[in-house]
């Protein structure tokens, strides 16, 4: 879907790739576009945003009101064929955009991304165990679609942050998918937001996990984060940076890589130097 956004961007406008890489620099319009997502995880077909991989090993990005899509078709049944561990991956991934959203530090937070946002968490929530492991379940395609969609809505107008950048590096450099490359610093990042974002996961925590509701603030912000850890792992994914082939000499490359994402890394919370995303990477270890 990325892709078809810049095809659209640059065959109908006429400009050069090279130019059109950040935010706010495409000048053309785009041919017309439909998108129509088959899996439930990043939201692109509602967002104004084509993140490409260049080279072997850079993701680069562009976001200009352009990309957004002139209509964005959903069916389920398009989704009905995904295997499980994507299933599981992009899964995961929309409830990263979901939470990142939430919590964003851009001036686009507002009322409107966070109860898109919330909504999407309650919908994900609710069915990503049952779509990965009854994966012809037409409902809880259909939740998940929907969830993934409302929140590519929420991280369209309130952009993600650290979870991202650091994922980015995962996928630029060792090729991991992108929701498995969220999933695998997510709980880290979390961990390391948390002293800043402890009233807004405490929020968030029972949209994914109802009885989390019942437990004090307190404890209910690292029952979150130690449970959407477990989920992660229920759902078969890999949880260790070593178990997808990335070396221990090869963190601090990649927090050199992290600090180039700039545009995600303004958005978070808290920021992050290089010696941070080290050690969360090395806590991902």
């Amino acid at each position: 879907m990325d892709v078809a956004k810049l095809i659209a961007l640059l065959i109908g406008g006429g400009e050069n790739l090279e130019d059109v890489y950040g935010v706010g620099q495409a000048k053309g319009q785009r041919l017309p576009l439909i998108q129509i997502p088959t899996t439930a995880g990043t939201g692109s077909e509602v967002t104004p945003i084509s993140i490409i991989t260049v080279g072997e090993t850079e993701k680069k990005g562009v976001v200009a009101p352009q990309l957004l899509p002139d209509i964005a078709l959903l069916d389920a049944e398009l989704t009905l064929g995904l295997p499980a561990p994507v299933t599981a991956a992009t899964g995961i991934d929309a409830m990263v955009h979901a939470i990142e959203s939430y919590t964003s530090a851009s001036a686009n937070n507002n009322p409107v991304s966070r109860a898109l946002a919330r909504e999407a968490l309650r919908l994900l929530g609710a069915n990503i165990e049952t779509a990965v492991k009854e994966g012809s379940n037409v409902q809880a395609r259909s939740g998940m679609l929907l969830g993934a969609m409302l929140a590519g809505q929420a991280f369209a107008n309130s952009p993600v942050a650290a979870v991202h950048a650091l994922a980015y590096p995962i996928g630029g450099i060792f090729h991991v998918p992108h929701g498995l490359s969220n999933a695998l610093v997510l709980p880290h990042v979390m961990r390391f937001n948390a002293s800043v974002c402890a009233d807004a996961y405490a929020t968030l925590a029972p949209d994914v996990f109802p009885d989390l509701a019942s437990v004090q603030k307190e404890q209910r912000v690292d029952e979150f984060i130690n449970r959407l850890e477990a989920l992660s792992a229920d759902l078969g994914l890999e949880q260790t940076l070593r178990e997808v082939g990335i070396g221990e000499s090869d963190l601090s490359v990649m927090a050199v890589d992290a600090m180039k994402q700039s545009r995600l890394l303004v958005n978070n919370p808290r920021e992050v130097s290089e010696a941070d995303a080290l050690a969360i990477y090395k806590a991902a270890f």
